[in-house]
């Protein structure tokens, strides 16, 4: 069983959906720590198939981070998913992650290349 994880990241608190199945099994939130959000995941979805996230202020640091920690991580143009989550009925963060790991079950998104930590 494939899982599908959407995470809508801010500066403090991560929103995560996890999707199986075209269903939603669980969502909540979590402090924006990469190691936190990694435990969390292994915990909820030990099947993860795509962990996907917008461009943001912080998605290099999660994307090395999440990767790092063996998560199969997708960083996704923030614009293509903003047109896709805007014909949600209302706009919260769970709603917004629910509506990424949507994007990443049914493979509608756009990746994005995530520069080195390098480069930055």
């Amino acid at each position: 069983m494939k899982q599908y994880i959407g995470l809508d990241v801010s500066m403090k608190e991560t929103a995560i959906s996890i999707r199986q199945d075209g269903k939603r099994i669980w969502r909540g939130k979590c402090a924006s720590d990469s190691q936190l959000l990694a435990a969390l995941i292994r915990k909820r979805a030990p099947n993860a198939r795509r962990v996907v996230f917008e461009t943001g202020p912080l998605s290099v640091w999660f994307y090395h981070s999440l990767t790092a920690e063996g998560l199969p991580v997708i960083c996704i143009d923030a614009r293509h998913a903003k047109a896709a989550l805007d014909m949600a009925a209302n706009k919260t963060d769970s709603n917004d992650a629910d509506g990424l790991a949507h994007l990443a079950e049914v493979g509608f998104y756009r990746e994005v290349r995530v520069k080195d930590l390098t480069a930055c």
